[in-house]
C-alpha cells in the first residue's frame, strides 16, 4: 500500500514539473500558416516508435537528352519554374570531347518549355547564330553563359522591363564576381549594368537569387570556399543592386562536406520556410555527387539531413563525375495515379562528361512530402509546443496504411485535454489526404480556440504526418 502511495506521489510531482515546464514554454504564433514537419521546431516531445523521417523522390522519365550540336555532355545548371500555364527551363549548352577533354564549342544559354512539366520542347527562337543558322533554342552567348540562373521577379515594385532577372558569373576581370541581367519576356536578355553586384565569392556553381515575399527583400545564395571546402554564402538586397555583406550559412550538427550547389527556394505552400537541395561533392570517390535536403526558418541557419535525398541508385549513368545533381526548381505536376491530384517534380542530371549528350531526368515526391512524423504499427506520439493559430479548421497532410491510424487531441498550454477535443473524442482517422480536415465527435470547428495557446497531441500507428495548418 505504501509503495503504491509513493509511486502516485512521485508521479504527481513529475506531472506537476512537466506542467510547470510547459507553462514556461513560449507559444509559437503560426497564424494561418501551413507548417511542414521538416524539423523539430514545433515539436516539444516524441515518445514511442515515432521519428522524423526523410522521404526520397521516385525516379521518372528522361525529359531531355542534350544531343543537339550546340548542347553536349556538359549541359548543366538547369533552372525550372512555372510561369502561368507554361513551365520554363533554362540550362547551359556545352560539350566536352571524350578523348581530349576540350570544349567542342563555346557555352550557350539554352531554353526549353513545357505545358505539363513532363513533355518538353526546344523551340527554334531565331535569336543566336550557331554554325550559320539561328534555328535553335539558344537565348544567350558570351559573358554569363557558364552558369546563367534566371527567376521571375515577384516584387510588386518590379518594372515590366525587368520582370525576369538572372545572375551569372562574370569573365576576365570579373571572373570571381556575380553579374546581373534582366528581361521583359524571359527570352531577350540584357545586362543590368556592366559592374558586378557581388564580388565576395567563388561563384563557380549554380548561384541563385529570388524575391522573398514574406520578408520583402531579394535573397542571393552562392558558392565560396571555407577553409578549402566548398560552402554556401548568402546576402540580401532591397533593390537587387546593393547587397549586404555576405554571410556563411550555418548547419548545426552537420559534418563539414563539400556542397557544390545550394538550390534554395521558398516553399510555395509555406513561403516562410526555405527548402534547399544542395549537392554533396565527394572528391576522393571520383568526384561523385548526390543531392541532399535541408530547410530553414530564417534563411541562414539550415537543418541539413546527412542521408542522401537522391542516391545514384542502380542507374550506372549516375555513378561518375558530377552526375546526380538536383537542378534548381520544384514545380507541381499532375500525378499519374488515378485521383491523386498533383505531386512535386524536380529534375536531375545523369551521363555528365559521358557522350554523346547528357540527360535530364524528372523525379517526383508527394506534395509537402520531404519529411514526416512517421510511426510504426506499434505506434508513437508527438506533442507540439504551445501554438497560437488563426482559423476554424485543423487540416493535415497525412497517410496511413490500411491498418494504421491517427488520432488528434487538442490540449491547453499545460498539456491538459480541452473538453470536446480529447483523444477519446477523436474518431479514428485513416486514409491518405494532402489537406484532410480533422474532426471530433462534435465536429471540426476549432474557432473558439483561435488566438489562445494550444498544443496538438498526435497519436500515430503505421502512419505519417507531413504538414498541418489551420484554415478559415
Amino acid at each position: 500500500m505504501m509503495s503504491r502511495w509513493v509511486n502516485t506521489f512521485l508521479a504527481g510531482i513529475v506531472l506537476d514539473a512537466a506542467m510547470a515546464i510547459g507553462a514556461q514554454t513560449a507559444a509559437v504564433e503560426i497564424g494561418g500558416r501551413w507548417e511542414l514537419l521538416v524539423d523539430d521546431y514545433l515539436i516539444d516531445a516524441m515518445s514511442g516508435q515515432v521519428e522524423l523521417r526523410l522521404h526520397r523522390p521516385v525516379p521518372r522519365e528522361v525529359v531531355l537528352i542534350h544531343d543537339r550540336p550546340w548542347e553536349g555532355n556538359t549541359c548543366g545548371y538547369h533552372t525550372i519554374f512555372k510561369d502561368g500555364d507554361l513551365y520554363r527551363m533554362y540550362y547551359r549548352g556545352w560539350g566536352v570531347d571524350d578523348q581530349t577533354q576540350r570544349s567542342t564549342h563555346p557555352a550557350f544559354v539554352c531554353y526549353g518549355e513545357s505545358r505539363d512539366g513532363v513533355h518538353w520542347t526546344r523551340p527554334d527562337l531565331g535569336l543566336v547564330e550557331f554554325q550559320g543558322s539561328k534555328e535553335n533554342n539558344i537565348i544567350l552567348e558570351g559573358p554569363g553563359t557558364h552558369n546563367f540562373v534566371p527567376f521571375k521577379d515577384a516584387n510588386p515594385q518590379c518594372p515590366p522591363e525587368a520582370r525576369y532577372k538572372a545572375v551569372a558569373r562574370g569573365e576576365d576581370q570579373y571572373h570571381q564576381a556575380l553579374l546581373a541581367f534582366q528581361s521583359p519576356d524571359g527570352l531577350h536578355w540584357t545586362p543590368v549594368r556592366r559592374e558586378p553586384i557581388i564580388t565576395e565569392g567563388a561563384f563557380d556553381s549554380q548561384n541563385l537569387v529570388f524575391w522573398d515575399a514574406v520578408r520583402g527583400e531579394y535573397r542571393c545564395y552562392f558558392r565560396d570556399f571555407r577553409d578549402g571546402v566548398r560552402d554556401i554564402k548568402t546576402a540580401t538586397s532591397e533593390d537587387f543592386l546593393q547587397w549586404s555583406r555576405p554571410q556563411w550559412l550555418a548547419f548545426p550538427n552537420a559534418p563539414k562536406e563539400h556542397l557544390y550547389t545550394n538550390q534554395i527556394q521558398p516553399y510555395d505552400r509555406a513561403p516562410h520556410l526555405f527548402v534547399g537541395f544542395p549537392t554533396r561533392y565527394i572528391p576522393d570517390r571520383g568526384s561523385l555527387t548526390e543531392g541532399l535536403f535541408m530547410s530553414s526558418r530564417d534563411g541562414r541557419v539550415f537543418h541539413r539531413w546527412g542521408e542522401a535525398f537522391i542516391r545514384p541508385g542502380q542507374n550506372r549513368d549516375r555513378w561518375h563525375n558530377r552526375s546526380n545533381y538536383i537542378w534548381l526548381g520544384l514545380v507541381e505536376t499532375a500525378s499519374e495515379l488515378p485521383g491523386a491530384g498533383t505531386e512535386l517534380s524536380l529534375y536531375t542530371n545523369e551521363r555528365y562528361y559521358r557522350g554523346p549528350g547528357g540527360k535530364t531526368r524528372r523525379y517526383t515526391i508527394r506534395v509537402d512530402g520531404f519529411v514526416s512524423a512517421n510511426a510504426t504499427l506499434r505506434g508513437g506520439e508527438v506533442v507540439t509546443k504551445p501554438l497560437i493559430f488563426e482559423g476554424k479548421r485543423l487540416k493535415m497532410n497525412y497517410s496511413t496504411s490500411a491498418a494504421g491510424s491517427i488520432r488528434v487531441e487538442i490540449q491547453d498550454a499545460q498539456g491538459r485535454p480541452i473538453p470536446g477535443f480529447a483523444l477519446d473524442e477523436c474518431p479514428t482517422i485513416y486514409g491518405d489526404e494532402v489537406e484532410g480536415t480533422i474532426a471530433w465527435n462534435d465536429g471540426s470547428d476549432v474557432g473558439d480556440l483561435a488566438g489562445k495557446p494550444i498544443r496538438l497531441r498526435l497519436v500515430l500507428n503505421d502512419a505519417d504526418i507531413y504538414a498541418f495548418g489551420f484554415a478559415p
